[in-house]
């Protein structure tokens, strides 16, 4: 958006306080996930930071199509960011644009684009691999049948997941973590081929200032 419109500013002031809401989310789903006998208090406690912080993304969406004007537009134009409010596990991915933010000065980029592209890629990788083994794993603890017993096998999972080795020992048995394993896999191809092309690119670039 253009930083000089009444959405561009907004996004500038809510950039880091809507990044730091994204780890809380992320945090407080990981301990319902992971520490599913929390005593009652604890439960309530962990479940309202995570509706709360869902709801500054509801809040922050709605204000964004407030400010463009755009009406049913905004949601065509802005598909990610109706995903993310849909399934806001994707949202620390702002920590990437944050870091975007922290890595400008005097309105520049401090890392040629070749290296932001490999930075953003892997602290994606990161992020996604992390939200991608909760949520299947959520789904696939106590499934008949399941391979997937712990955390650990779904890390595993998901780095051979995103690697695209996919070794088979460990598969996820119900419709639902298949199909979030889909979603892993093509987001796995996409990483791995945004970070191969980037340095295959820069090779070339390098290849050719010698050549000159």
């Amino acid at each position: 958006m253009d930083e000089d419109s009444g959405a561009g500013r907004w996004e500038q002031r809510t950039e880091v306080p809507l990044a730091m809401a994204s780890m809380v989310y992320l945090a407080s789903y990981a301990i319902l996930v992971l520490a599913p006998g929390l005593p009652g208090l604890w439960h309530d406690l962990d479940l309202a930071l995570l509706l709360a912080a869902w709801a500054l993304f509801a809040v922050d969406y709605a204000v964004l199509w407030r400010l463009s004007g755009q009406r049913l537009r905004f949601v065509r134009t802005h598909l990610l960011d109706t995903v993310v409010l849909v399934l806001p596990l994707l949202r620390p991915l702002r920590v990437v644009r944050l870091y975007e933010a922290v890595q400008r000065r005097h309105g520049r980029p401090r890392l040629v684009l070749h290296a932001r592209v490999m930075v953003y890629a892997g602290l994606s990788t990161v992020l996604l691999g992390f939200t991608g083994a909760l949520a299947v794993f959520q789904q696939e603890r106590g499934a008949p049948d399941a391979t997937m017993r712990t955390f650990g096998d779904a890390v595993w999972w998901t780095c051979a997941t995103l690697a695209t080795v996919g070794y088979g020992d460990i598969v996820p048995v119900t419709p639902l973590g298949r199909l979030i394993a889909v979603g892993m896999m093509g987001i796995g191809l996409a990483l791995l081929g945004a970070v191969t092309g980037t340095f295959a690119s820069w090779l070339l670039q390098s290849f050719s200032r010698d050549g000159e």
